[in-house]
């Protein structure tokens, strides 16, 4: 393989990833509104001449270069979170900006950059003639990953019937190999009180002493959580609270917390669920402990519903795939720095429901998803996507 024609190639390919990056970051594309990035995508990929281009019922977007035996994944989620506090912005968030380095607005990193690159990385192969009998490339720009990651491709595994035999993640890896992440799961903690009239509290249950108490435990529960070598600790947080009274002058009849729950290796969510539910204030109050679901319509209006479970996954170092992506980098760049994701991505579907392997690697930094000023570089989209060209090949050959 000549790698340094490919790098060739994916240089001369800069100006073209940076239009297209920055059309797509001028096009607001929060979870359930996408319609519009997808259009864009698709007319770049017919541009580029991909071979087949399906919309599915979910509203993702997949992307087909060549007709060879085995299927071989670029993910890259298309949708992003909101603005945030606008005054923390230097600058318009679609309109973005641009330098001869960087390029600006909200999903630069996270994660436009990841579905520009992917696809830029399939045009190489076809330019190169390194598509071959032995393998199809599937790009896909999938929908709505931000509010429920991993739901996008339980609809391309059960649905659509796709089954990659590995898919490569384009999430922003600062430069590096991820191969696993923390799961999580989203959990809800409901006491109830009786309420009566402020001016004799006495005379009630107060909902909001009770979750008081059960705050306290769930603070302490956070510093023994299990720890895994690779991953790290797992750990739980309460990101929002809700309560119900009758008025300002009333007490409280109702409480409820909700609970981000990050998994490390071998935690599982009946664990996670059993450790909340045996905190002695939890039981002494009764307190009901469940698991949120989602079922958030998609902008083609498809509602799938799912567990707010995303599984944790990792992938061996020794794995085909982890060698094929390693490989493709040392070809080009060096020695990569073989890490983990700190956040969530589509692998919670990919490879922790359906088994398929998931490596990551993507342009932009981790830190600067969900971040006011989020940008990414016009150097790591041409690495991406030279490295994505020579991945399949090499995993080819080296089955």
């Amino acid at each position: 393989m000549d790698f340094k024609e490919i790098k060739l190639k994916a240089e001369g390919y800069k100006k073209d990833m940076s239009r297209f990056l920055r059309d797509l970051i001028a096009i607001p594309g929060e979870s359930c509104g996408e319609e519009e990035v997808i259009k864009r995508i698709y007319k770049e990929m017919e541009k580029l001449g991909f071979d087949k281009i399906v919309i599915d019922g979910m509203g993702n977007i997949l992307g087909y270069m060549g007709n060879g035996e085995k299927l071989i994944g670029f993910d890259g989620h298309i949708d992003t979170v909101g603005l945030g506090e606008l005054s923390n912005w230097k600058f318009d968030p679609y309109k973005g900006y641009e330098n001869d380095e960087e390029i600006g607005g909200r999903g630069a990193s996270d994660q436009l950059g990841g579905i520009v690159a992917a696809t830029y990385g399939a045009k190489i192969m076809k330019d190169l003639g390194l598509l071959s009998d032995k393998y199809t490339v599937l790009v896909t720009g999938t929908v709505q990953e931000e509010d429920c990651d991993g739901l996008c491709w339980q609809y391309i595994y059960n649905e659509d019937k796709v089954r990659p035999e590995f898919v490569v993640i384009t999430e922003p890896t600062n430069g590096n190999i991820y191969r696993g992440q923390r799961g999580r799961m989203e959990i809800r903690v409901e006491v109830k009180g009786i309420s009566c009239h402020g001016s004799a509290p006495e005379r009630g249950d107060n909902a909001i002493y009770k979750m008081s108490d059960i705050l306290q435990e769930v603070r302490m529960l956070n510093d023994n959580l299990h720890y895994d070598e690779f991953l790290g600790k797992g750990t739980i947080t309460v990101s929002e609270i809700f309560f119900s009274s009758p008025s300002r002058c009333a007490v409280a009849d109702m409480c409820a917390i909700s609970l981000d729950r990050r998994l490390t290796d071998g935690e599982t969510y009946e664990m996670a669920l059993e450790e909340v539910r045996n905190l002695p204030f939890v039981k002494r109050y009764n307190a009901k402990v469940t698991m949120y679901k989602y079922k958030r319509p998609s902008y083609t209006k498809v509602v799938y519903p799912t567990d707010c479970y995303f599984p944790t996954w990792v992938i061996p170092e020794e794995a085909p795939a982890t060698k094929a992506v390693v490989k493709a980098f040392e070809g080009m760049y060096g020695t990569p720095k073989i890490d983990k994701w700190t956040f969530s991505t589509n692998g919670v579907s990919i490879m922790g429901r359906f088994g398929i392997p998931c490596i990551g690697f993507g342009p932009g930094k981790e830190e600067e998803a969900h971040a006011p000023n989020e940008k990414t570089w016009k150097a790591d989209l041409v690495k991406c996507a030279a490295v994505y060209a020579a991945i399949p090949t090499i995993y080819c050959n080296n089955k």
